[in-house]
This record gives C-alpha cells, structure tokens and sequence, in this order.
C-alpha cells in the first residue's frame, strides 16, 4: 500500500512510534536502516503505518514486528521483498520469528498478463508502458518478479515517475551485473565444478554489496532532501 493510501487519523494510541522512535529501536540491530529506507517499506506494502492530521507517520507495535522480521529476512537470507510481504502477510503481520529461507521458497508462481494486472492493481497502459521501456519482458506469463517491478511502477506513477523515466535504473542494474561478471572472469573461465559452484556463491554477495553501496547514496540523498 502507498503512503497515500495509508490509514489516516490521530493515531494516538498508547504504544505509537515516531520514525525516530522506531529508528532508535532497530537501528542498534539494523545499521544501515534509515528514515529513508523505512518509507521505501511503506511503499512495498511491508507495514502500513497511522497517519496523523499533519501528515506523520506513527508505526503501530505490529509495524515495528514486521519491519524487524522483514529486515533479518533481508539480512540473512537475502528474500526478495515481494516473497518477505507475502509471508508476513500470511502470518497475519509478521510477529513471528524468521524462518529459514526453505520454508518461504516455494514453487516460482507465474502470471497471465489479466493475473499480473490484478495483483498489481496497474492499468493496462502502464504495463505496456514498462515493456516498451524495456522494464518487463514481452511475454505470455510473468514471475514475481516482473510482479514486483510492476508495483513498484504503480507507486512511482501516483507521483508523476513514469516508466521511461527509470529506463536508466536498469541499465545501471546491467552495469553492476557486467560488473560482477568481469570479478568473477577467472573463475568462470575455469571447467571444474568447483570453480562453478564458488562463483555461484560469490555473484550475489558481490552484488548485495554493490546494492548497499548503491543504497547508501541514494539514502544519502535523500535525506538531505527530505530530513
């Protein structure tokens, strides 16, 4: 759900948090979290939080459960945030410890297009938007994530952020994939499956750290945008 689509009131209640609030709480946990990343939970449906009159943001105690078990599940096991709100939701908020990652992983699920519009709530020009920018592919069914990409697409639409305006974000996502490729060279250029399987095991922490280099920029930024 969408900041904008947030429940609205005075959000009062005993037991309410701040963003700071819930900032001091995990950060000594979470260290790289941030105002910034918090609102990027939000706008991936892994909490929901009141909304007062002025417009703050006040995180209920089964906000800040979510956010802990979505956090660790990023963490630790790296889940993708589509998987994360799907579990979290299945468990009626979250306040559950984490699992280990075998028993989210299920079967990959595929979408008809008529599907992959329902689940998103996108309109049909947006998803024709985002295959001609090269966002998602043409195809006749669709996996979690073009579903992620997709909403995401529709949170950025309410604010004016277009598909061909992202265009650049995939390309850098080639970039850092390019970039990972050359690391792993030698060992790829090598036969035996010991060398394979290191760099299978190599690529998506050498491109996790490359995401929280990219990460902190981006949250550097914005924060001075927006404090």
């Amino acid at each position: 759900m969408s900041p904008a689509a947030s429940p609205r009131g005075r959000a009062s209640s005993t037991g309410y948090l701040s963003i700071g609030q819930v900032l001091a709480r995990l950060t000594p946990e979470f260290t790289d979290l941030s105002a910034s990343k918090l609102r990027y939970l939000e706008v991936q449906g892994i909490v929901t939080p009141l909304r007062t009159e002025s417009g703050y943001r006040k995180f209920s105690p089964l906000d800040v459960d979510r956010l802990r078990t979505a956090l660790t599940l990023q963490r630790d096991h790296y889940m993708p945030l589509a998987r994360i709100r799907d579990y979290l939701d299945e468990q009626q908020g979250g306040a559950v410890a984490p699992p280990a990652p075998a028993s989210i992983v299920t079967a990959p699920r595929r979408y008809r297009r008529d599907e992959l519009l329902k689940a998103a709530a996108a309109p049909v020009a947006l998803l024709n938007d985002a295959v001609r920018a090269g966002l998602i592919p043409a195809t006749e069914s669709y996996d979690d994530k073009a579903l992620g990409v997709l909403r995401a697409l529709v949170a950025l639409d309410g604010h004016g952020i277009q598909p061909r305006h992202v265009r650049g974000v995939r390309q850098a996502a080639e970039r850092e994939v390019a970039l990972v490729e050359s690391a792993l060279a030698p060992l790829l250029r090598r036969m035996d499956a010991a060398s394979r399987a290191r760099a299978g095991e190599l690529a998506p922490e050498l491109l996790r750290r490359l995401d929280e280099v990219r990460t902190a920029f981006v949250h550097a930024a914005l924060d001075r945008i927006v404090p």
